[in-house]
C-alpha cells in the first residue's frame, strides 16, 4: 500500500490528510459489527445539531472521543463509535425562514457540509450507522414508543399552566426554564393555560433518584445536580378546612414539629381555590388586581432580581386541625403553584421568609420549638429560630424533642384522619408538546364522537408534511395545514382532526444512543439482541450544561425502554466525561461576542492533526480550554520536528527488525528505559482520567530524549545508539501519538516500511523491568530544609535510606549532637530528618 510519496522532508499535511481520509473511507476502516470473541467498547459523544458549521467546542469534544475510540481499538477492544444529527428544532425553522428555504433542505444541506467537516478532522466514526432524527425512518419508531407509553399511561394529556416562551412561540418543559428564562433564547418565560401532552417521568422519580448511586463513573457535580432537581422531600400532608365551607386547603410540610406555630397560610396566585376564597368579598376587585399584578411581576422578573415579599389577605380563614386555631389565608408572591400543593403553612417563628412576611403585615409570631438553654418570645425575636429543641405550646407533644415529634405528629394526624405521611418530589412530569412545525408529529387524533384516539400503528410514520400551503411561510404550524389536520377517525371512520403539536426535540435525543446499535432495523425501534451486545454506553462525552435536561431524560427513557421490553439495562451511560468550554478573551467563544475562531481556517493553515493536538494538549478535558494562537503554532512545530526526524532516518527505520532489543551502551539503556517509562505514563494518563495533555507531554519528553541521544546529525552523537533502539523509540512514539494525530502517524508508520496500517496494530507492550530506574536522586532535608541529595539504588529499602541519610556529611553538620525525633521518607522523592 502506498498512500503518499514524499520527495523531501517537508510535512505536506494537506496531501497526507486528504489521502488517508480517502483511504479510511474507501476501506470502511471503522465499520464495526458484533464480535463475541472481543470485548466491546461503546464510546459516544453527544451528537450535534446541524447548524451548518462545526466550532472549536465540537473539535475538542469529538477529538476527545476519537482518542478514546482509537486507543481502545489499539488495546484490542471491538469499538462502536457512531455519529448522527440531532436535526429537529426551532433554529432550523428560524434559519429557513431567514434564508427563504424549507427547514428540511436547510437541515440536510447542513448535514452534508458538517459531515465533510468531521471527515476532515479524521474522526474514526462508523458512518454506516449515521442517523438524522428528522428522517421518518427514525421518528416513526419514536411515534411508536409514544403510543406504547400512552397505552401504559406514561403519556397523557392535560390542561395545565405551562411555561410559554413568547420569542420562540412555544411551550417549554420545566427543565428547559433556566432561572426563569428560555434555555434557548434567554427570554423571560411566562405562564399560560394550555392543553398539552406529558410524559409521566414522576412515576420513575424514586428509581431515578436511587439509581444515581450506581453512577460511580459520573462527575459528582452532575449527580448532585440531578439529585437536587429530583428533590425528594419526606413529611406530612395535611388538610386545613376553610372556615364556613367544606373546602379543604392541603399543605405539605417537612417540619410537622412546627405545625402548632402556624399563624397564617400563604397560597399561590394561581391556586385553584383563589376564586372560591375571594368570591363575594368586599375586597374582591382589589385582590384580583393584586393577583394580576404579581403574576405580571413574575413574568417580568429577571433571574437575579431580589424579590420583595408581598401578599394580600383574602378575607377568609382556615382551621388548624391540630389545635383549632383560626389562621388567615394570604395570597403571596413567593409561593409557587408548580411546587408542592401551591399552599404553604406559615410558621414565622421558625422560617425566615415567613418571619419577614409576618413582620411586614403585623401577623403573630408563635415560637413552638425552643432550643435547649434558651427562651423565645415572638415579640422580641429578631429572626426566625431554625435550630432543634423541645416543643412548647404543642398540645400532646409539648416538651417532646422536635426530632422525635416529627414522626409522632404524623402518626397522630394519620390516626385522626386529617393528614398522612407523604413523600414528594420537586420533579414534575415532562411536557413534550411544542407549537412549532419542525418536529416529530404527535400520533394522536381527535374525534368529536370517539374522543382522543391513537394513530393506528400500521399508519406510522405519521410524516411531517413538507409541502408549503402558505407561500410566504414554509414553516407554517400544522394547525394551518388542512391537508395534515383533516383525517378520519380510526374508531368510527368519521371526520376527525390530527394533533398539531410536535414533540419536544429532547425526545429524539433521549434514545438515539440505543438506535445506534441497530440503525437500519426495520422491525422495531431497537433490535434487542444488538442492544444487549452493545449497551450500556461505556463512555459518554458532552457538556455539563446537559446535566439535567438531556441526561435526566435519557435515564428516564432507558428505564421506559426496559419496561417496554426493548432493553435490559437500568442506566444508559456507565461513564460520563463533561468537557470544559473553549474560552477566548475571557469568555466562551460565541458569534455574539465576536471571539469565534473558525476551525476551518486552522485546518487549512496547520492541518487537522495540529488542531486536534492543540485541543488535547492545552488543558485536561474536564477543564476550560483557553484559546492560545501560540499553542497552535507550538503543536505544529512539534509535529514537524517528528516528521523531519523520521524522514531523516527513513532508510534506517525502514530496515526490518526482529524486535530483539540489545543494550550495548549507556545511551541504549537510557533510551530503552525512557521508551518504556513513557508507555507506562501515557497508558496511565489515558486509563485513569483521560489527561491527554500530560500524556502528550510524556511523548514530547521521549522525543527530546531520542533526539538528544540520537540526533539527525551523526557527528553530534557521543555514543552510537543501536538502530534497533531508535526503531523501538520511534515506533513507540507513533503508536502512542496515533490516537491524537492519526493521519500524521499513519503516514510515518508507512514510511517506516510497515505494511499493516497503524490503527490495526496493538498498543505498545510495557516492559516493567526496563522502565525501572537504576538509581534515584533523593532530596535530603533536615527539619524541612534541603541540606543535601542522595544517589541511591532504585530498589533501596527504607532502613538503608535512613542509614545513608544519617551518615551524610552535610546533614551531620546540622544535626550535631541534637537528638533525632523521627525520619520521614517520601518514596522516590525525599527523606526528612526531624531534630
Amino acid at each position: 500500500m502506498s498512500i503518499t510519496a514524499e520527495s523531501d522532508n517537508r510535512y505536506d499535511f494537506k496531501t497526507i490528510e486528504a489521502n488517508w481520509q480517502e483511504f479510511w473511507q474507501r476501506e470502511a476502516s471503522y465499520k464495526v459489527s458484533e464480535d463475541d470473541e472481543r470485548e466491546k467498547y461503546y464510546v459516544l459523544e453527544m451528537f450535534p445539531y446541524p447548524s451548518g458549521r462545526i466550532h472549536m467546542g465540537h473539535v475538542r469534544n469529538y477529538s476527545i472521543g476519537d482518542v478514546i475510540a482509537r486507543y481502545k481499538r489499539l488495546r484490542g477492544f471491538n469499538v462502536l463509535h457512531p455519529m448522527g444529527w440531532d436535526a429537529f428544532g426551532l433554529p432550523a425553522e428560524n434559519a429557513a425562514q431567514k434564508n427563504n428555504t424549507h427547514p428540511a433542505r436547510w437541515t440536510y444541506d447542513n448535514i452534508d457540509y458538517m459531515r465533510n467537516q468531521l471527515r476532515k478532522l479524521g474522526l474514526s466514526y462508523d458512518w454506516g450507522r449515521e442517523i438524522a432524527t428528522c428522517n421518518p425512518g427514525y421518528y416513526r419508531w419514536e411515534q411508536l414508543l409514544f403510543l406504547q407509553m400512552y397505552e401504559k399511561g406514561l403519556a397523557y394529556q392535560k390542561n395545565t399552566t405551562v411555561n410559554w416562551c413568547n420569542s420562540c412561540q412555544t411551550v417549554l418543559a420545566n427543565e428547559q426554564v433556566i432561572d426563569g428564562t428560555c434555555w434557548r433564547c434567554d427570554e423571560l418565560v411566562t405562564p399560560r393555560q394550555m392543553n398539552g401532552w406529558f410524559f409521566k417521568i414522576t412515576d420513575y422519580a424514586e428509581e431515578l433518584l436511587r439509581d444515581l448511586d450506581k453512577l460511580s463513573g459520573w462527575p459528582d457535580k452532575v449527580v448532585t445536580m440531578q439529585r437536587n432537581w429530583i428533590g425528594k422531600s419526606e413529611g406530612l400532608t395535611c388538610d386545613f378546612k376553610i372556615e364556613g365551607s367544606e373546602e379543604l386547603l392541603s399543605i405539605f410540610t417537612t417540619r410537622p414539629d412546627t405545625i402548632y406555630g402556624v399563624t397564617f397560610m400563604s397560597i399561590a396566585a394561581e391556586h385553584p381555590l383563589v376564586e372560591t376564597l375571594i368570591k363575594g368579598s368586599k375586597q374582591e376587585e382589589v385582590i384580583r388586581n393584586f393577583i394580576h399584578a404579581i403574576i405580571q411581576e413574575k413574568q417580568q422578573q429577571k433571574p437575579d432580581d431580589e424579590q420583595e415579599k408581598k401578599g394580600i389577605f383574602t378575607g377568609r380563614y382556615c382551621i388548624n386541625p391540630f389545635n383549632g386555631d383560626k389562621v388567615p389565608v394570604y395570597v403571596a408572591n413567593f409561593v409557587l403553584m408548580g411546587y408542592g400543593t401551591g399552599a404553604v403553612m406559615a410558621v414565622p417563628a421558625h422560617d425566615q421568609r415567613d418571619f419577614e412576611f409576618a413582620r411586614k403585615y403585623d401577623l403573630p409570631i408563635k415560637p413552638v420549638v425552643i432550643p435547649e438553654g434558651t427562651t423565645l418570645s415572638g415579640e422580641m425575636m429578631e429572626a426566625a429560630s431554625i435550630n432543634p429543641g423541645l416543643l412548647a405550646d404543642s398540645g400532646l407533644f409539648t416538651s417532646m424533642a422536635s426530632t422525635e415529634a416529627k414522626q409522632a405528629i404524623i402518626e397522630h394526624a394519620t390516626a385522626q384522619g386529617f393528614g398522612t405521611a407523604h413523600t414528594t418530589y420537586r420533579l414534575r412530569d415532562w411536557g413534550i408538546s411544542r407549537q412549532r412545525y419542525w418536529g416529530a408529529p404527535i400520533p394522536m387524533i381527535y374525534c368529536d364522537k370517539c374522543g382522543v384516539q391513537p394513530v393506528p400503528v400500521e399508519q406510522l410514520p405519521l410524516i411531517l408534511p413538507e409541502d408549503t400551503e402558505t407561500a410566504e411561510n414554509t414553516c407554517a404550524p400544522l394547525h394551518q395545514r388542512d391537508s395534515f389536520l383533516k383525517t378520519t377517525c380510526p374508531a368510527c371512520g368519521g371526520g376527525a382532526r390530527r394533533e398539531t403539536d410536535t414533540m419536544d426535540t429532547f425526545v429524539e435525543s433521549s434514545w438515539y444512543f440505543a438506535r445506534y446499535t441497530c440503525p437500519r432495523h426495520t422491525e422495531a425501534p431497537i433490535d434487542r439482541a444488538k442492544a444487549l451486545h452493545w449497551l450500556p454506553v461505556d463512555q459518554y462525552i458532552g457538556g455539563v450544561e446537559h446535566a439535567i435536561l438531556h441526561l435526566l431524560y435519557s435515564r428516564f427513557f432507558t428505564k421506559v425502554l426496559r419496561d417496554l421490553g426493548y432493553l435490559d439495562i437500568d442506566e444508559p451511560f456507565t461513564n460520563l466525561l463533561t468537557q470544559g468550554m473553549v474560552i477566548k478573551d475571557g469568555s466562551k467563544m460565541s458569534k455574539s461576542k465576536g471571539n469565534v475562531v473558525d476551525p476551518n481556517d486552522l485546518i487549512n493553515e496547520y492541518g487537522a492533526d495540529t488542531v486536534r493536538l492543540f485541543s488535547l494538549f492545552a488543558a485536561p478535558p474536564e477543564k476550560d480550554l483557553e484559546w492560545n494562537a501560540k499553542g497552535v503554532e507550538g503543536a505544529f512545530r512539534f509535529i514537524n520536528r517528528i516528521y523531519r526526524y523520521v524522514m531523516g532516518h527513513k532508510e534506517l527505520l525502514a530496515q526490518t527488525t526482529d524486535g530483539k532489543i540489545e543494550i550495548h551502551c549507556e545511551a541504549d539503556q537510557a533510551l530503552h528505559r525512557k521508551t518504556h517509562q513513557t508507555i507506562q505514563r501515557v497508558s496511565l494518563n489515558i486509563e485513569s482520567n483521560f489527561h491527554f495533555n500530560t500524556a502528550i507531554s510524556g511523548i514530547m519528553e521521549l522525543f527530546n530524549t531520542l533526539t538528544t541521544l540520537a540526533p539527525l546529525e551523526s557527528d553530534k552523537t557521543r555514543e552510537t545508539v543501536t538502530p534497533g533502539l531508535i526503531h523501538e523509540a520511534v515506533q513507540t512514539i507513533l503508536l502512542l501519538l496515533s490516537p491524537m494525530v492519526p493521519h500524521f502517524c499513519a503516514e510515518l508508520w508507512q514510511q517506516m516500511g510497515n505494511t499493516r496500517p497503524i490503527d490495526q496494530e496493538q498498543w505498545p507492550e510495557l516492559d516493567i523491568e526496563a522502565a525501572k530506574e537504576e538509581e534515584l536522586t533523593l532530596v535530603l532535608q533536615v527539619n524541612g530544609k534541603v541540606r543535601s541529595r542522595l544517589q541511591v539504588p532504585a530498589d533501596i529499602s527504607d532502613e538503608e535510606i535512613k542509614k545513608r541519610a544519617l551518615s551524610d556529611e552535610n546533614a551531620l553538620k546540622i544535626i550535631a549532637d541534637k537528638p533525632v525525633k523521627k525520619i520521614i521518607i517520601v518514596q522516590k522523592k525525599l527523606v526528612n530528618i526531624v531534630i
